[in-house]
């Protein structure tokens, strides 16, 4: 199970350090897409991207969650 992190005696949710390590994975594969010229295939490229991201964002949880 997920605990809180301590830092500076602050308590933060673990989704401070997992959501970062998501939207790199994102912007990783945005970035990707431009080059090799699939994203101006995407219909809608802002519902896309936030898509991507929450994709990204539930397998690092289910991967760190383990």
């Amino acid at each position: 199970m997920f605990e809180e992190i301590a830092l500076g005696g602050m308590l933060f949710s673990p989704l401070v350090v997992l959501v970062p390590i998501a939207f790199l994975m994102s912007v990783i594969t945005r970035v990707v897409l431009y080059q090799t010229g699939w994203y101006q295939r995407v219909w809608r490229p802002a519902w896309f991207e936030v898509s991507l991201f929450l994709c990204y964002l539930a397998a690092v949880v289910f991967i760190a969650g383990r």
